[in-house]
């Protein structure tokens, strides 16, 4: 069973218990799976794969983040809440982020690999960072990293 089956079949598992937060985010996950079959061209009784799921997984989560930021810098925390605590149970199922620290030594190791010597060719870094990362690293924190290097 992949993971968009299995995060279907715990649908009823999650009705039954109530809890609103997790049954309001999961119904808003597999309504995006639905729309990303569709937007692709097929039907929406079929499955995405596995890595397509954990895509989907982190734009929703991307999209938590952008809304908690916009919310609470125009000071509508009633707004951000709800959307803090789907943020919460979307990261239940990705897998760990690395560390900053992690993420210095293998940039610090593409610096040295690929002679960057100045800011103008940070941009290559960061996409070489992110590849080697293979998506376990964020890109916010990817980017700060690599921003710190230069200072």
């Amino acid at each position: 069973m992949n993971k968009h089956e299995e995060i279907k079949a715990s649908l009823p598992e999650i009705m039954k218990s109530k809890d609103g937060v997790r049954l309001r985010t999961i119904r808003s996950m597999l309504t995006a799976f639905t729309n990303e079959l569709v937007a692709s061209n097929r039907t929406p009784q079929d499955w995405l794969t596995d890595e397509e799921v954990m895509t989907m997984i982190k734009r929703l989560a991307k999209q938590r983040k952008d809304s908690i930021e916009q919310f609470e810098t125009a000071k509508r925390q009633d707004l951000a809440d709800p959307e803090k605590e789907e943020l919460a149970v979307l990261e239940t199922y990705l897998p760990q982020t690395m560390s900053q620290d992690d993420i210095r030594t293998i940039a610090e190791s593409k610096k040295t690999e690929l002679q960057v010597e100045d800011k103008s060719k940070m941009g290559v870094l960061i996409g070489a960072v992110m590849k080697e990362t293979a998506g376990t690293a964020d890109g916010g924190d990817v980017k700060a990293v690599v921003e710190s290097l230069f200072e």
